[in-house]
């Protein structure tokens, strides 16, 4: 039984310096590291001594039978030599499999990371429009709600406060409000800033909206 080993595993040594020399004057032009043949000798060596592992788990007995029968010997070293000519298709395709799954799952990531803040962003001046804020002496934003507003910013307030959109286009606030892009682009920059109005970028372009502080303000300058 000791010499049969030993014979198996002379064959399947010889059989996978064999495949890889094969597969490196197939394919070693293309690589152009000078490493390349000691990898393609491993890569070989290592898929023909698997070839045992993978008949017993089909439940072949072709590792017992060939002790006694060289035909039976001859076909193990076929699998073996197949095993090792065929390791460098079966990996290089193993590995661009997995590095395409990998990426496509990256980006699939990144697309739903992406959605969700975008989500996140246009969310949440809904709740926050939507939920009742107690008053506080000690809100900083408290101690601002009596600045006064200029009757243009006193106007974009109200159309964005008003309406059946709570996103609003500059577009829209201009043609509401009857002034120029350039007026009222100004007057919303100042209340965002202010902290009375809201931007948000999203698939259609940026789009505003009132914040539960420029209500507060609102409703103060009525």
């Amino acid at each position: 039984m000791a010499n049969h080993i030993f014979i198996l595993a002379t064959v399947m040594l010889l059989a996978g310096i064999f495949g890889g020399l094969v597969n490196y004057y197939l394919y070693g032009d293309k690589d152009p590291d000078a490493a390349s043949l000691p990898r393609f000798l491993v890569v070989g060596v290592g898929a023909s001594f698997l070839v045992p592992v993978v008949l017993d788990m089909v439940n072949s007995e072709l590792v017992l039978e060939s002790q006694g029968d060289p035909s039976r010997l001859l076909i193990f070293t076929g699998f073996c030599l197949i095993a090792a000519l065929l390791s460098r298709f079966l990996i290089d395709n193993l590995s661009d499999r997995i590095l395409n799954e990998a990426q496509m799952a990256k980006q699939r990531s990144e697309e739903v990371q992406q959605n969700l803040r975008t989500m996140q962003t246009e969310l949440l001046p809904l709740i926050d429009t939507e939920t009742e804020q107690d008053a506080s002496q000690g809100d900083p934003e408290s101690v601002q709600i009596n600045e006064e507003l200029d009757v243009t910013s006193t106007q974009v307030l109200r159309i964005l406060a008003s309406g059946r959109f709570i996103f609003r286009s500059l577009g829209g606030v201009c043609r509401e409000a009857n002034e120029e892009e350039s007026t009222i682009l100004k007057t919303l920059n100042v209340l965002v800033v202010k902290s009375l109005a809201g931007k948000v970028s999203g698939k259609n372009g940026v789009r505003w909206h009132i914040t539960e502080k420029g209500r507060r303000v609102l409703e103060n300058n009525l």
